[in-house]
């Protein structure tokens, strides 16, 4: 078993690196340092998650209809008719959980430190979004007995539902510290790349984790109470995110931007993935199959106008290949390995930062609040202002600021008139609830593409929108040509818990099917 150590805390690394250690980690090295600065590890742990984030990203590229193969690739395997393996998703798991340890090791050094307190809130908001993420992965996980290095080195596998509560009471006692600190020490954009030490930022973050929570499980019964409790107590006033949630310690060329790293280019300049392409399903929410999206398409796809590659994932008979030293998602101009310029969309360069929430996302959260009447408002409001956020950020280039050529406005006036007798574009031509979630999850899961897929494939599980026929061609099919499923949908419900757990956790560790074992807010 790898051994944990904090030593390599004490540097403040810039680039997010893919961890190897897991949750059951512990330092046996007398020669390591055994203690590190909480404000160092902060940092580092924030960086590691969006490592993190951008490997649930590809994960739910592959398995939310993002994601083909391209032509002339073979070793898909498994990928091609969802029949997983324990060892399929181990990087998920022991990243995940390696990053949660470095947020334990912070909350564990700055517990009732008023000094420390903005580190000790910070951690637990951050310890609350990767647990959703995992349970949203995997269910039932551990978590009560977790985290304790060899204090516990078989965790017991905690109820799904019931740790998706405890993260809402993480998240108010974060909240709750930050608001009573008396004389915190201040973060900054080196101790904090996520919001350079803005309280109100993390605070308003937390609260927009809490309404993804209540939201998720909004359709399941035995937590009705949980529901319209927590949104009766949530702070309206507080609010939800107000810009993009992004991380970027000072991503360069040579330690780049994890996402650029997987689908863009390597630090030689070598193109960084060559197997896959954009699926058809995906594509024809903007090339007219479906919906009508120049705007973004063509700052999202190569070559838009055009030819650009798709497929869908399974085809191999005529499987396009990709353009020549180009990613599907890259719409920068490549002349050699030395020049690759900025861009816009999905792949906007090197030095990008990584999305750990986009606003958009928050503003469709909202708007289905609204619609079900856990939050007061006009649901269409939020709903325009998702697609108006989803805008701005494919027109923000690696700076951050959105392009000076870009109008979001006029663009966004351009997508209604190009959809206009569209419900998914025009909510207010919807005339039943469900056709108004449709075009809520609809605009949520084309803002996630290619940035935080995993939302896409949350989502439609848990509503089955956007909508998909088995039996229909690629671009109204989500699944693999190939696919095995057993569902209506022919997806899997969940992947598998790791072989690890298989090694080092036999007594908890569960076999189950990635077909008919649902998370526990999925209906189907």
């Amino acid at each position: 078993m790898k051994r944990y150590k904090i030593s390599w805390m004490l540097a403040l690394l810039v680039t997010a690196l893919s961890s190897c250690s897991d949750y059951l980690d512990i330092n046996t090295n007398p020669n390591a340092a055994t203690s590190a600065d909480a404000l160092l590890v902060l940092p580092q742990a924030i960086v590691g998650s969006a490592s993190v984030s951008s490997q649930f990203n590809n994960y739910g590229g592959h398995f939310g209809g993002y994601i083909a193969n391209a032509g002339g690739f073979s070793g898909f395997g498994n990928l091609f008719n969802y029949q997983l393996v324990p060892g399929d998703y181990n990087g998920l798991w022991t990243s995940t959980y390696d990053n949660l340890n470095d947020y334990q090791y912070v909350i564990n050094q700055t517990a009732g430190n008023d000094e420390l307190a903005y580190a000790n809130a910070a951690s637990k908001i951050m310890v609350a979004m990767n647990y959703q993420k995992l349970v949203d992965a995997f269910g039932n996980v551990p978590y009560t007995e977790a985290l304790k290095n060899n204090a516990n080195l078989t965790p017991k596998y905690d109820d799904a539902a019931t740790i998706y509560q405890d993260l809402v009471v993480k998240l108010d006692s974060a909240i709750t510290i930050i608001d009573a600190a008396q004389f915190p020490k201040s973060l900054n954009a080196s101790s904090d790349p996520l919001f350079a030490g803005d309280m109100t930022k993390w605070k308003k973050f937390a609260n927009t984790i809490k309404l993804k929570i209540f939201i998720r499980v909004s359709g399941v019964a035995a937590l009705s109470s949980f529901v319209t409790t927590g949104f009766a107590k949530l702070d309206k006033t507080l609010g939800f995110l107000t810009d993009d949630a992004i991380v970027n310690p000072g991503y360069v060329k040579d330690k780049p931007n994890p996402t650029w790293n997987t689908w863009g280019y390597s630090t030689t300049g070598a193109l960084a993935n060559s197997s896959r392409i954009a699926t058809k399903f995906a594509f024809g929410f903007y090339k007219g199959q479906k919906l009508t999206d120049e705007g973004r398409g063509k700052e999202i796809y190569v070559n838009f106008d055009t030819n650009t590659p798709v497929n869908q994932l399974g085809n191999e008979v005529d499987a396009p290949t990709i353009i020549t030293n180009y990613s599907t998602w890259y719409t920068g101009d490549f002349s050699s390995s030395s020049s690759i310029s900025n861009a816009l969309g999905v792949l906007k360069g090197p030095s990008q930062g990584q999305v750990l929430m986009l606003l958009a996302e928050s503003e469709f959260l909202q708007a289905e609040a609204k619609l079900k009447s856990f939050l007061a408002g006009d649901f269409t409001t939020n709903f325009d202002a998702g697609i108006s956020a989803s805008f701005r950020y494919i027109y923000k280039d690696v700076t951050n600021v959105v392009d000076a050529g870009k109008n979001v406005a006029a663009d966004v006036a351009t997508y209604k008139k190009d959809n206009a007798e569209s419900y998914l574009v025009n909510i207010k031509l919807a005339t039943t609830p469900a056709q108004r979630l449709e075009a809520i999850i609809t605009q949520k899961y084309i803002a996630v593409n290619m940035i935080n897929s995993e939302e896409g494939y949350n989502e439609f599980r848990r509503t089955g929108y956007p909508v998909t026929a088995a039996n229909g061609d690629a671009y109204h099919n989500i699944a693999s040509l190939l696919s095995t499923s057993t569902r209506a949908d022919k997806l899997p419900s969940r992947i598998l818990y790791p072989s690890s757990e298989q090694s080092y956790n036999a007594g908890n560790y569960k076999a189950i099917n990635q077909f008919t074992d649902l998370i526990f807010w999925d209906p189907n």
